[in-house]
């Protein structure tokens, strides 16, 4: 019986003298590799350069399937309402977090609805005409955000509200949801005009 125990230990032995060697992949040979091609500097625009940022909030997007019928998500990430310096018009975009690929880019109209997603204080949803694949699209959008105080927030006496600061010089301690959160699309554009 000890003979058969005996081979099992050698060849564990020799398993771990193997994984302790250095391979030739891991050494350092200090060869200099020069590149094959040489890349030049290019300048890239956003689109952005154009529009002041009114809100810049990290968050969780997700679009609804209606052939799934189901929630599928579309990317995490920041999630930017910008305003054109000329036209005044507003703009919701959404970019990933690593790959800054757009996940949502539409207008914020005054007729827009943004509602509490099933009682949940930390989502909401609301419909858009989105621009984010190319082409123009009707979505349903569900956004997420980590707390209370980082959603956007608004109520029928003050047109925006975030952290506690309202756009209009009133301060809010206890934040609360209004059903019409884009109403600030509505306050922009009319203080344009």
């Amino acid at each position: 019986m000890a003979s058969t125990t005996e081979p099992t230990t050698l060849k564990r032995e020799d398993d771990e003298e193997e994984d302790s060697k250095p391979s030739a992949e891991d050494e350092d040979t200090g060869a200099q590799v020069a590149p094959i091609v040489k890349l030049q500097e290019v300048a890239v625009t956003t689109g952005e350069e154009n529009e002041d940022v009114l809100l810049d909030l990290k968050s969780k997007l997700y679009r609804f399937d209606k052939e799934g019928n189901q929630w599928k998500e579309r990317g995490v990430g920041t999630v930017k309402l910008l305003k054109h310096k000329e036209s005044g018009k507003v703009r919701l975009v959404m970019r990933q977090n690593k790959t800054l690929k757009i996940c949502a880019n539409h207008l914020v109209l005054p007729t827009m609805v943004l509602q509490e997603h099933q009682g949940n204080d930390k989502s909401c949803v609301w419909h858009a005409a989105d621009f984010a694949d190319g082409e123009l699209k009707e979505e349903t959008f569900a956004i997420r955000f980590a707390s209370v105080e980082s959603e956007l927030i608004l109520s029928y006496n003050s047109p925006f509200i975030f952290k506690s600061t309202i756009f209009d010089g009133v301060t809010i301690n206890k934040l609360k949801w209004s059903v019409h959160m884009f109403l600030c699309a509505h306050w922009f554009y009319s203080s344009v005009t």
